[in-house]
């Protein structure tokens, strides 16, 4: 893959990672009214995206922030580099599709699970239509998009009534694929980071698994990582947290010491963010463009998340872990 085209695209990324909302910004907006938070957030890069002052206006000044500064990234370069970059956003639309099902599953509306979704390749129109289709089929239905890797995936998976065999299922095409292009386009910092993430799910799943009372685990690992065993995995969901000690000396070392779902999440969210920031080092290869993603989406999240807190006028510390 030719490094000049991604010399381009590093340069106009590290301008746009200079104009990130700054720390001290979440910070502040921890003790915010919602009034004051919706003020501060407009002087930020958010700005220019805010037209109205309502948790609804966030939400869609954090969407239309994303697709500027993020879903413009593809066009920026040709050939396999856009391929990469794409490769990228395809993580958002598996986040999304499962963020879509878990929010039907709980009976939530379609304006309560949009204000969860994340930038993604998929158009505005599908996604609606997905918000709108009554049940798993009908959203496969929608998802009709023959080169998109979940389309197929979740049309084969559609027929699944547990759904976190349904979410495993569209994990391991998408990994399997994931993986495969990043390999193809010699890309070794995303086949990295996708390796890691594979490992991230299936811990996740593991505890989830445990937390259920689930004893047959059979058909919920999902292939492709190198630290989280088959072996481990099965301990794990058993509730034999102490085999987590097999991860010390590993990337996930600091998840070790997870003893609930909400810690493992800490721990993995910090452990994915360090391992996308390493890529800001490759600078003849998409790493730069998976730090600067990733940074937005988690820049995008807390944004959401803390308009929340001050909307509901909770405490700090109900949200405090959440952001730090």
């Amino acid at each position: 893959m030719a490094g000049s085209g991604f010399a381009y695209l590093n340069a106009r990324l590290r301008a746009r990672r200079s104009q990130m909302v700054p720390e001290l910004f979440f910070q502040q907006a921890l003790g915010q009214s919602f009034p004051d938070f919706v003020r501060a957030l407009g002087d930020t890069v958010y700005g220019p995206d805010m037209v109205g002052d309502g948790l609804a206006d966030v939400d869609r000044a954090v969407a239309s922030h994303m697709q500027r500064m993020v879903g413009d990234l593809p066009g920026l370069v040709t050939g396999n580099m856009r391929e990469a970059v794409n490769l990228l956003l395809l993580q958002a639309d598996l986040n999304n599709l499962k963020t879509i099902l878990r929010g039907k599953a709980a009976g939530q509306s379609p304006e309560e699970i949009k204000g969860r979704l994340v930038g993604g390749t998929l158009p505005e129109v599908l996604v609606n239509a997905m918000l709108q289709a009554p049940d798993v089929a009908s959203v496969a239905q929608v998802l009709q998009l023959p080169t998109h890797p979940l389309a197929k995936a979740l049309r084969a998976a559609a027929s699944l009534t547990d759904p976190l065999a349904l979410e495993v299922a569209l994990d391991r095409d998408f990994y399997a694929n994931s993986l495969e292009k990043a390999r193809r386009l010699r890309e070794p910092a995303l086949a990295s980071y996708f390796g890691l993430q594979v490992d991230a799910t299936n811990l996740t799943t593991a505890f989830k698994l445990h937390a259920l009372g689930v004893t047959t685990t059979e058909g919920y690992f999902v292939p492709g990582g190198s630290h989280v065993s088959p072996v481990l995995f099965n301990r794990v969901a058993a509730g034999d947290f102490a085999a987590l000690e097999a991860l010390s000396g590993t990337p996930l070392a600091p998840a070790s010491a997870a003893r609930n779902l909400g810690e493992l999440e800490r721990a993995l969210r910090q452990i994915l963010l360090s391992k996308a920031a390493q890529g800001g080092k490759d600078t003849l290869g998409a790493g730069l463009a998976l730090d600067y993603i990733r940074r937005k989406e988690w820049e995008g999240a807390r944004i959401r998340l803390l308009a929340r807190r001050a909307y509901y006028n909770l405490p700090a510390d109900a949200v405090a872990k959440e952001v730090a």
